[in-house]
C-alpha cells in the first residue's frame, strides 16, 4: 500500500440531518462510525423506500445540535480495549443504549431529549404541511447508502474555485474528510474498487461514488439554499462527489492518521 494522504477531520451526525459533531478520533465499525446517524425521524408522509425527514424537506434541521449525554461513553464500544488486546477479529460488544442517550439543542436554545415528544412536534410544525413523526433508533448507522463516507478537502476547494465561492466542506456531510495533497480535487474517485487502510488498523473497501442531492445546496450555518452547487455537480460530475465505503477491519482512527491505498 502507498500513502495517499491523511485524515483532515472526522465527523459524525448523531441525528440524521441535524448538525454534525467534529471528533478528534472515531471508532469505525462494520455498521459505520460509532454513534453516527444513531437516530432519525420517520415522517408519516415520507416514501417507504426513504422514510426519513431530512434537511431537504426542512432545512432548519441543520440548526439543531445533538449532543451525547455521556460523551466519555460515546466514543467507542465499552470493551474495545480488551477486545483489541485479545487478538485480531474479536468483535466488541455493542454499547448500552443509556450510554448513547442524546439531547438536542433547538435553534431557540432549548435542550430536549431526542425522544421527548416535544421535539418531534416542533420538527413537524416547521414543515409546510405538518405530519406525524416517529423517532427511529438503530445501532447500524442510518446513512443513505453505505456505512462510511469520505470526501477530500481538495474536492471542496476545486468546487469552490469552479463556482467562484468559498465552499464549506460541511455541506457534504462526510464522516472522513481527507487531505490528499498534492492531488487535485476528485482524486478520491480513483479509490473506487480499492481498499484504504487508515491509521494502524482500519481497512475500508471503497465501493462507489457518492450521488448527491439537495442537501449540498444548504448552508450549514444559515440554511440558505444555493441550487447552483447541485446543478454544477450534476453537469460536471454526473451528480457525484466523494465516495462511499464498507468497513472490512474495525478500529479507531484519528485526525492526522495516514491514509494508504491499494493498487
Amino acid at each position: 500500500m502507498a500513502i495517499v494522504g491523511e485524515v483532515e477531520s472526522l465527523w459524525r451526525y448523531p441525528v440524521k440531518s441535524m448538525r454534525g459533531e467534529q471528533l478528534s478520533e472515531a471508532f469505525v465499525s462494520f455498521a459505520g462510525i460509532f454513534g453516527d446517524r444513531l437516530f432519525a425521524f420517520r415522517g408519516a408522509a415520507r416514501p417507504k423506500a426513504f422514510p426519513y425527514l431530512t434537511g431537504r424537506e426542512q432545512a432548519t434541521m441543520l440548526l439543531y445540535r445533538p449532543r451525547f449525554r455521556h460523551p466519555e461513553k460515546a466514543t467507542k464500544p465499552p470493551n474495545w480495549a480488551e477486545a483489541e488486546d485479545a487478538g485480531p477479529g474479536l468483535n466488541p460488544i455493542p454499547a448500552n443504549a443509556q450510554d448513547l442517550a442524546v439531547d438536542v439543542e433547538t435553534p431557540s436554545g432549548a435542550m430536549l431529549a431526542v425522544d421527548d415528544p416535544a421535539l418531534a412536534r416542533e420538527l413537524s410544525e416547521r414543515l409546510a404541511k405538518p405530519e406525524g413523526l416517529t423517532l427511529l433508533r438503530s445501532d447500524k448507522s442510518m446513512t443513505d447508502c453505505r456505512p462510511v463516507s469520505l470526501f477530500s478537502v481538495q474536492t471542496a476547494r476545486q468546487l469552490g474555485a469552479e463556482l467562484g465561492t468559498n465552499m464549506d466542506k460541511r455541506r457534504f456531510r462526510a464522516n472522513i474528510f481527507a487531505d490528499l495533497a498534492p492531488a487535485a480535487g476528485f482524486a478520491e474517485d480513483d479509490f473506487v474498487g480499492r481498499t484504504l487502510r487508515i491509521g494502524r488498523r482500519v481497512v475500508i473497501s471503497i465501493l462507489e461514488r457518492d450521488s448527491r442531492c439537495a442537501m449540498i445546496t444548504i448552508d450549514p450555518d444559515t440554511t440558505e439554499r444555493n441550487p447552483t452547487i447541485l446543478s454544477h455537480v450534476v453537469k460536471t460530475r454526473n451528480g457525484e462527489a466523494g465516495v462511499y465505503g464498507a468497513v472490512l477491519v474495525e478500529g479507531v482512527i484519528r485526525v492526522g492518521d495516514p491514509i494508504e491505498s491499494s493498487g
